[in-house]
């Protein structure tokens, strides 16, 4: 006899509802709560430093991964195009980046960190890691490493860019 139940434990060919699989074990709703509560952990250091969240995920990837193409950018920081462009044009004000016309391409623009992005960046910087090490607090390394590598497994799966 054949078991009747799918690797969920739900009937064969049935999804679990999230009722049966509760918020507590959803990943999606879990990894949102997280950067939800990271991103409000750091929100009063940014805007004491005049920055947005789109304008400090811009010049945090910019810092590890300078003279992007602005769609590479968009999905690096994981900001809307739109809500990046009015980022960019902020932080071009504020002489934190500088956009130059890809040599390959005429109509793609890169984008670069100037002095006083990485400076800023290097502000922020402290603030983002003991934020990101709260969150670790009480794991093991060893379990901190399965994590982040279940989580670039997972980012694989989901793709949609390249990149």
């Amino acid at each position: 006899m054949t078991d009747p139940t799918d690797d969920a434990g739900g009937p064969r060919g049935e999804t679990p509802r999230l009722g049966e699989i509760g918020l507590g074990s959803f990943a999606p709703y879990l990894m949102n709560r997280i950067m939800a509560r990271y991103n409000a952990s750091l929100r009063e250091d940014v805007a004491e430093l005049g920055l947005t969240t789109p304008k400090m995920r811009t010049l945090a990837v910019l810092a590890v991964m300078d003279g992007l193409l602005i769609r590479e950018l968009a999905v690096h920081a994981v900001v809307e195009q739109s809500t990046l462009s009015r980022a960019l044009d902020q932080l071009a004000a504020e002489d934190l980046i500088r956009r130059e016309t890809d040599a390959a391409d005429s109509r793609a623009t890169r984008v670069f960190l100037t002095a006083g992005g990485r400076a800023a960046f290097e502000i922020m910087w402290p603030h983002m890691a003991a934020a990101h090490e709260r969150m670790f607090q009480g794991i093991a390394d060893d379990e901190r490493r399965a994590f982040v590598g279940t989580l670039q497994k997972m980012l694989t799966n989901i793709r949609k860019h390249e990149i």
